[in-house]
């Protein structure tokens, strides 16, 4: 009976390396899974700090706050009293002052308001004046025909909607005609003493120069400047800041070497333009 083959007895030796590798394999993931677990656990996970949630809402720096309040210090120092320099006994009678105070000078309306509320005492008489009459007495302030024409509309406006009263608040204030931010808070911060933040030509000119507030932008300036003080404090401030842009820091030279806040200003003799000799500064105070 022939042999039988005996060739298949060397398979063993084939599948071996095959069984080996298979197992390698295998084992492989096991050794990445072990390694992955050991540097996972020898990593503490950190957890989110919570500070990271907290939101501060943007202000001035501590510095920048401590700047203004030795400003208002010294401004306080030059000018003790401050105090609005229309004149006016009534929230209505400062409201129609402040209208008549645009491109005029302050003294020129004082001087023209006593007779006109003399002879129209109320929103109503304003309102039903003789424009002829009106006229004759607003020629002083300069652009007498169109301001009549303004105090009638803006005296109708009262009359109509609120009985002839001025209105307490901003919102109220500002619906009526040629009554702007600037006004409206003059009216609110010194006739019915609501913390406010009236922004002109020289608030906004030295709260620029002082760094406080951006240049030609009145109701950034209004915001900047009361997010460094006290809302308290908001009337008396801008009242010294007129003051200062009205009797030291002017628009075309500022008398910079008799200002109280040289030392404190970034723009201390606004690159030459500002008047740094002691004795010609003086002769600028007004």
């Amino acid at each position: 009976m022939p042999s039988r083959n005996t060739t298949p007895a060397a398979e063993p030796t084939t599948a071996a390396p095959v069984k080996k590798a298979v197992a390698k394999k295998a084992a492989a993931p096991k050794k990445a899974t072990a390694a992955k677990a050991a540097a996972k656990k020898a990593t503490p996970v950190k957890k989110p700090s919570k500070a990271a949630v907290v939101h501060v809402p943007a202000g001035p720096d501590l510095e920048k706050t401590r700047q203004a309040r030795r400003i208002l210090r010294l401004l306080t120092a030059r000018y003790p009293d401050p105090v609005l320099e229309l004149d006016f006994a009534s929230p209505l009678q400062l409201l129609f002052a402040a209208v008549l105070a645009a491109q005029t000078l302050d003294e020129r309306v004082n001087l023209v308001t006593p007779v006109l509320f003399a002879k129209y005492p109320t929103a109503a008489d304003l309102a039903a004046a003789d424009p002829a009459e009106m006229e004759e007495i607003l020629q002083p302030v300069g652009y007498y025909r169109k301001k009549t024409q303004i105090v009638m509309k803006l005296a109708s406006a009262l009359v109509e909607r609120h009985d002839g009263e001025v209105p307490g608040t901003f919102e109220e204030l500002v619906e009526l005609p040629w009554v702007g931010r600037k006004t409206a808070n003059m009216v609110l911060g010194n006739a019915f003493s609501v913390p406010a933040i009236s922004v002109d030509t020289h608030v906004e000119r030295v709260a620029h120069r002082l760094a406080w507030g951006p240049e030609r932008d009145v109701e950034g300036t209004e915001t900047d400047v009361a997010a460094l003080f006290d809302k308290k404090d908001w009337v008396s401030v801008n009242l010294l800041l007129i003051l200062h842009g009205r009797r030291t820091c002017h628009s075309r030279r500022p008398a910079c070497g008799a200002c109280p806040l040289a030392e404190e200003c970034p723009s201390t003799g606004l690159a030459g333009k500002g008047e740094l000799d002691p004795e010609k500064a003086r002769a600028l105070l007004k």
